[in-house]
């Protein structure tokens, strides 16, 4: 296999730059898949040469065609193949006997279509990987650069215009959802640099889409939608790149819901991992997330206007606006997007009520309709609020302002003027237009929102990139670690042990074959102590009878021995006993729970969350791929909804978090190192005790990849 198919982006160059493009299937029916890209590349003054290939040779939309690729007077760095999907292969074949770097296979009847359909895209990967070619696709929508219009695609969206050239790189699983977002930049008169739909993703897929416009010159930020991951390394690798690049990423994941999943699983023949997993990834690599297609674009917009230097300070916002009914709606919808409004300082209240006597001075500014009797009384009341120590950003509220001339001549002039005195401070509008208004807002570098939500939507987005841009590049490193055979994984003894080398602290535990052996290990260990049922066969103990807690004396170690078998007998009589475990009996502290599971996509997931009835109640869990760092996990222990009871909420003790974080680090260490032979690993409960005095697992499961049923 050839090594460029390895490096997220490598290759992709032909499908924007091609110095000539032969189409594959070409028509003179300009409503056919065939005909569109001809068309197109003719209309919209493609500068290269476009060769028609067609059967029947002669000319196609007034081109001289060829009845195959390897009849072209030069070799064309790009093919487009519109042609049925049982043809392809050999169409791909001449493409590789010709020397064609790259092509998009437009054509459906894939692996979308079902087993014959995915046997047909296995030989299409087959023959590029033979001959080091990049495949696009296939059930595509191919690829622009609007630079030098370049057209590798059918889209409708280009038909009658171009968008106009800018810095927006678009990068979509899905050819209409991505088509769409093209066509609704350019509405919004964003340019756009390049565009690429990736279809089936037989080869190039989304990854290798960020990694090309990461590394592209004329883009500046990447617009992607995606439905899956294949490649978790891949995917990884690009966002890294795009970071390392300074080119901010935000991604509209689709199929986060059952039906989703299932759709898009009917949709592009792809698995999808769990979407708590790809919000961590996104995190943990700077990648805004969106919800919706208008919220990539509106968030889209705004940064491309804002990048680099006017991205929030912090998540703080002031609120303007000529009536404090409006100010509420904005109070209430920003609220709920989780922004703060602080109070303004005593000195910027001041300054308000000079330039405005009627305003109120709160937050949200009801500033009344005399804010915009003159330019200068708006210009002094938005350098006032943009001087405020808060340092929030600043949106301003225009009902039908706008649609008045005069209105609209006292606002862009004073928008003009504070714009130019506090370049790098955000300061947003929300208004519906005119369009023409709206535009020239823009051009000035200030985002404008075409309602409160939108608006809240959005600025908490902004608030959530520059956070992201400002975190610390992962890196976490590995220390030495000695070799755990996966074979002594049998029971809650053994994974202790394992886990306890790996740096965990668990306590001090003794296996008993017979009732005497409990008693002289509950006298070396100290009473009072927890008998439990030690078999790889009994996962959930305490459902078994397998646990007796507080046995204070011998007595009751030596009864409780001989309970714990019987309950076990009856419940499982043909699981394997290695004995009963001997523990001290802790308590004291607060519960977590710490765990790993495999996902099919990015490998081992560490989790954790609140112990006892928290995790399966109230499911307040975070997690975040294998390995983390003791920092990540802090992080993941702040995050958790519950946090306050940690945190020493209503006079509780503050509970040792570092030592909790510490403890989570390590188990996702143990997980990475031992990724191949480790299926499942649960640690619940860990008792988090009180500050300064560390954690205990109390409990631990561990399950062996392919662990055989009993």
């Amino acid at each position: 296999m050839d090594t460029q198919h390895q490096r997220p982006g490598a290759g992709l160059a032909p499908f924007f730059q091609a110095a000539g493009i032969a189409v594959i299937g070409a028509s003179d029916d300009i409503t056919k898949i065939g005909g569109r890209p001809v068309h197109m590349l003719i209309k919209h003054g493609y500068r290269g040469a476009v060769y028609p290939i067609n059967p029947k040779g002669g000319t196609v939309q007034g081109l001289p065609a060829y009845a195959s690729v390897t009849q072209t007077p030069t070799a064309p760095d790009l093919a487009i193949l519109a042609v049925p999907a049982a043809a392809t292969p050999a169409a791909l074949r001449d493409c590789a006997a010709r020397g064609v770097k790259a092509t998009i296979v437009l054509s459906a009847g894939f692996t979308e279509a079902g087993p014959e359909g995915a046997a047909l895209q296995a030989e299409l990967v087959a023959i590029a990987r033979e001959h080091g070619m990049r495949i696009l696709g296939p059930n595509c929508l191919g690829t622009v650069n609007v630079a030098e219009r370049l057209i590798g695609s059918f889209s409708i969206a280009l038909e009658e215009n171009m968008p106009p050239v800018g810095h927006v790189g678009i990068v979509s699983q899905s050819g209409n959802v991505g088509s769409h977002t093209m066509q609704s930049v350019a509405r919004r008169g964003m340019g756009v640099s390049r565009f690429i739909a990736t279809g089936n993703e037989a080869d190039v897929d989304a990854a290798d889409g960020i990694a090309a416009l990461a590394e592209d010159a004329d883009t500046r930020i990447i617009l992607c939608c995606m439905e899956t991951c294949r490649d978790a390394g891949k995917l990884i690798g690009a966002l890294r790149l795009a970071r390392e690049r300074a080119k901010p990423v935000i991604i509209l994941k689709i199929g986060s819901t059952e039906k989703g999943q299932a759709a898009a699983a009917s949709h592009t023949g792809a698995l999808t991992g769990s979407d708590a997993v790809i919000d961590a990834v996104f995190r943990r690599h700077g990648v805004l997330r969106v919800r919706s297609v208008e919220a990539l674009i509106d968030i889209g917009h705004a940064a491309s206007l804002l990048m680099p230097r006017r991205l929030p300070a912090n998540d703080a916002v002031t609120l303007v606006a000529a009536s404090g009914g409006f100010g509420i709606m904005m109070a209430d919808a920003m609220s709920d997007a989780g922004l703060s409004l602080p109070p303004l300082a005593p000195d910027t209240q001041q300054r308000i009520r000079e330039a405005v006597p009627t305003a109120s001075t709160g937050n949200p500014v009801d500033a009344s309709a005399q804010m915009s009797a003159r330019p200068d009384i708006l210009l002094k009341m938005l350098t006032a609020l943009l001087e405020d120590p808060s340092a929030s950003s600043v949106a301003l509220f225009m009902s039908l302002s706008l649609y008045n001339a005069r209105l609209r001549g006292i606002y862009l002039q004073a928008l003009a003027e504070v714009r130019a005195s506090h370049p790098d401070r955000l300061l947003m509008v929300i208004s519906q237009g005119p369009a023409d208004a709206v535009e020239q807002i823009n051009a000035l570098g200030i985002p404008v929102f075409s309602s409160i939500d939108a608006a809240a939507t959005g600025l908490a987005g902004l608030v959530q990139l520059g956070r992201l841009r400002n975190c610390i590049p992962d890196g976490t490193a590995l220390p030495a670690w000695e070799p755990v055979d996966p074979a002594v994984f049998r029971n809650e003894f053994h994974a202790k042990q394992a886990l306890g080398k790996a740096g965990i602290d668990v306590p001090r535990e003794i296996i008993a074959r017979d009732a005497d052996e409990a008693v002289r290990a509950a006298g070396a260990i100290g009473y009072p102590v927890v008998l439990k049922i030690a078999s790889e066969d009994v996962a959930h103990k305490t459902e078994a009878g397998g646990v007796l807690l507080d046995l204070a004396d011998a007595d009751a170690v030596r009864q409780g021995y001989a309970q714990i078998l019987a309950n076990v007998a009856r419940h499982a009589p043909a699981a394997r006993i290695d004995g009963v475990l001997v523990a001290p009996m802790v308590a004291g502290g607060t519960e977590l729970i710490a765990g790993v599971s495999q996902d099919p996509v990015f490998g081992p997931i560490v989790m954790v969350g609140m112990g006892g009835i928290y995790a399966e109640v109230l499911k307040d869990v975070a997690v975040q791929a294998a390995p983390v760092s003791e920092d990540e996990a802090a992080e993941m222990i702040r995050s958790l909804k519950m946090f306050p009871i940690l945190d020493g909420a209503r006079g509780r003790p503050k509970a040792d978090i570092a030592a909790a974080a510490r403890s989570v680090a390590r188990l996702s260490e143990f997980a990475y190192r031992h990724r191949a032979d480790v299926s499942e690993i649960d640690m619940n409960p860990i008792l988090v005790r009180p500050q300064g005095q560390g954690v205990v697992v109390l409990d631990a499961l561990m399950i062996p990849r392919a662990a055989p049923a009993h």
